[in-house]
């Protein structure tokens, strides 16, 4: 499917992709030391993803005007190297204003300065026909990136005597990466063929010209409440974690083990599944969105209705893993339409801004709510609360996904965007 060259590119970005996330996503191996060396309940480590995502919506907003101007691989290597340096910062267990602080940044370096920008560079690597499975295989190999990373720092944790030294170990790790990649990343990708691009028009009136199209393209935006829904659902995957720990009572060393799957193994699982059956099977990485927000609605319905608290914990654990899976897939090619609409290529950059910027909005308010939920809500009556709430995100996700499947038919004859 892709040159060597053109393989090394998307094996670095996919290490980019894999590494920058880490520090944010702290709570996906490290939930529990978190809360008891940053001193922090389930709802104000809820607040800290919200106040991330919220810069983080900002930024992607902002990110419309300048993710098809900005040099590629100068933007990533900021970001992942600052990412690392606000790491280093955050070792010094500064308190709950001082998380809230670095959390807030976080949003700027990983996600305004580098996410659409990466997602443009991996979209440009194929064309229209390859996308489900280029942006599949981008989640597969984030998975083995973030599972290797994660196992690592869990293992420092473990070295260190699983405590506040062991956790220190585990933020110094992930920052070191992190700035490391950031290095590497200019000496290998290739800013050439978009300067030559941008040169052929006044730069002023070509910027307007794509963010105009942008905004007015009704598949876009079809496309980003897609990524909404599909993200809405995601969020609730974290409190999967206190979920099996509460409910199930699984021993706490398994639970730093369980939160890594849960977030990063299940990438290498639903990546290619999903990237597959959505170019070789369905042929449509919209249909097969729509066939499995409809799978979610009834799998969130059966996670209501089990008797949970007389389940066996593993069980338990196959059950919640086995629809995380599911939301995998999904996120693996929930941006694929980008490319089965036939946006232009030189709007791609600020499509995915666009879409990043709607999309990952219920990172805002979807952590802070499931966590004060939870902790409202002792015991399973919670945790029923938050799988019915995600239940009515995904069903809203089949009226979209349908809705975005009768579009681009409708429009598969018509030109690209703004052409």
């Amino acid at each position: 499917m892709l040159t060597k060259k053109k393989w090394a590119i998307f094996s670095l970005l996919t290490l980019c992709g894999g590494t920058i996330y880490k520090l944010p996503s702290l709570k996906d191996a490290f939930y529990i030391p978190m809360q008891e060396y940053f001193h922090l309940t389930n709802g104000q480590i809820g607040n800290a993803m919200s106040v991330n995502s919220i810069v983080t919506t900002i930024g992607f907003f902002l990110s419309i005007y300048f993710a098809d101007k900005l040099p590629r691989k100068y933007t990533m290597s900021f970001s992942l190297i600052a990412t690392g340096l606000l790491g280093i910062y955050l070792s010094t267990m500064p308190g709950y204003w001082g998380i809230l602080f670095v959390w807030a940044l976080f949003g700027v370096t990983c996600d305004m300065l580098n996410w659409p920008v990466l997602l443009k560079s991996i979209s440009l690597l194929g064309d229209s026909n390859q996308q489900g499975r280029l942006f599949g295989f981008f989640e597969t190999g984030r998975g083995v990136v973030d599972t290797v990373v994660a196992f690592s720092a869990l293992g420092l944790f473990a070295y260190y005597g699983s405590g506040l030294l062991g956790f220190k170990a585990g933020i110094w790790f992930y920052s070191g990466i992190a700035i490391l990649v950031g290095i590497f990343i200019p000496l290998v990708l290739d800013d050439k063929s978009d300067n030559q691009k941008e040169s052929t028009d006044k730069p002023a009136q070509k910027n307007n010209n794509r963010i105009s199209a942008v905004l007015k393209n009704k598949t876009v935006w079809m496309i980003a409440f897609n990524v909404f829904f599909v993200y809405a659902v995601y969020c609730g995957l974290t409190f999967f974690i206190p979920f099996l720990k509460n409910i199930y009572a699984l021993p706490i060393a398994l639970v730093g083990a369980y939160g890594i799957i849960n977030q990063y193994c299940l990438k290498m699982i639903g990546g290619p599944i999903g990237g597959i059956i959505s170019d070789k099977i369905l042929k449509s990485p919209s249909k097969f969105l729509c066939y499995s927000f409809i799978i979610s609605v009834v799998v969130l319905i059966l996670l209501i209705v089990l008797p949970h608290e007389q389940m066996p914990v593993y069980l338990g654990m196959v059950c919640t893993l086995g629809f995380g899976a599911i939301v995998f897939t999904q996120r693996a090619v929930f941006f694929a339409p980008i490319g089965e609409a036939k946006i232009g290529e030189e709007y791609t950059g600020s499509a995915m801004a666009l879409g990043s910027f709607i999309g990952y909005a219920p990172a805002m308010f979807c952590f802070s709510l499931y966590g004060h939920i939870l902790d409202s809500n002792p015991g399973i009556l919670g945790y029923k609360i938050v799988f019915g709430i995600m239940a009515a995100f995904a069903f809203c996700g089949v009226l979209v996904s349908v809705a975005l499947v009768k579009n681009i038919y409708k429009n598969r004859e018509a030109t690209p965007v703004a052409s």
